[in-house]
């Protein structure tokens, strides 16, 4: 399935203007490669830059430092051939199901047919299960099938790259679990590059060839990467019995609360530090 280096990022920076000093850093020289076919999770605590890495390689986030490439090509901005689905569908209320999905399909394919446009959105929506509720809104679709539609708007335009921003997040757990085999069928019959942002370890273990461990932010780095060796398509029954496994997720859950000790750590050092500057204070004449 993994073929070549398909995405390579390298020495990423995220920075933003500080007015008391140096710039504030979000994320500290970051370096991944993904090869063609492959699924990566990306996963950490909240703060570490997992959302930021995710939007700058869609090109909607700017880079500070370092540079991407995908498929030979250095990004400088938004395109195409990397769809991203967020947590939430942010779906046009006015339009339908298949409008939602149209209007991308309309700006990527300008110079195609009507029936082409046609075909490409039918067949993005029936891929994801909405093949008879193409013409209902949003407001008459559940949260899980306005999901549907954000994934089918996605995959309409025959990405290169697929990028997940918890798209899982809102959802209750049977209908993520059905969503979660709708990618992985896209993922694997369209030949996909993915990176998905979660906070969900099962989730993480599951869908993934390889996790990616951040560090806490700010400065956030890799701390850790792992390797999952099972073979696709998977059986979700079967890994969920597998032994390895639950040695998989408890070796993330190690990482994640370790890193929770150490942020809480470092929280309480700086309230101290606070405490006692602000002591000095009141006793300075």
């Amino acid at each position: 399935m993994i073929s070549k280096r398909y995405v390579e990022i390298s020495n990423l920076v995220k920075s933003y203007p500080n007015p008391f000093g140096d710039d504030f850093r979000v994320v500290e020289n970051l370096n991944i490669n993904m090869f063609q076919g492959e699924f990566i999770s990306l996963i950490g605590h909240s703060g570490c830059g997992k959302s930021t890495v995710l939007t700058m390689l869609a090109g909607l986030n700017e880079i500070s430092e370092g540079g991407i490439i995908v498929d030979n090509k250095e990004i400088d901005g938004a395109g195409p051939d990397r769809a991203v689905v967020f947590q939430a569908p942010c779906l046009m209320p006015w339009f339908n199901a298949y409008e939602n999905v149209m209007l991308g399909v309309e700006n990527v394919y300008p110079h195609a047919t009507k029936q082409e446009r046609h075909e490409i959105v039918e067949y993005s929506l029936a891929r994801v299960g909405l093949a008879d509720s193409m013409k209902k809104f949003p407001k008459e679709l559940s949260g899980g099938m306005q999901q549907r539609v954000g994934i089918a708007r996605a995959i309409a335009l025959k990405p290169k790259v697929l990028l997940l921003d918890e798209p899982f997040g809102r959802l209750d757990s049977l209908t993520r679990m059905e969503l979660q085999d709708v990618i992985l069928d896209i993922v694997a019959q369209e030949k996909l590059t993915s990176m998905i942002v979660t906070h969900d370890v099962d989730e993480a273990v599951f869908m993934s060839d390889r996790v990616i461990m951040m560090t806490n932010g700010p400065l956030a780095r890799i701390g850790e990467v792992m390797s999952l060796h099972w073979e696709r398509p998977r059986n979700r029954a079967e890994i969920l019995t597998d032994p390895l496994f639950f040695e998989y997720r408890e070796h993330l859950l190690s990482f994640l609360e370790q890193r929770a000790h150490l942020k809480s750590h470092l929280h309480d050092v700086e309230d101290n530090r606070q405490f006692t500057n602000e002591n000095l204070l009141k006793f300075s004449f």
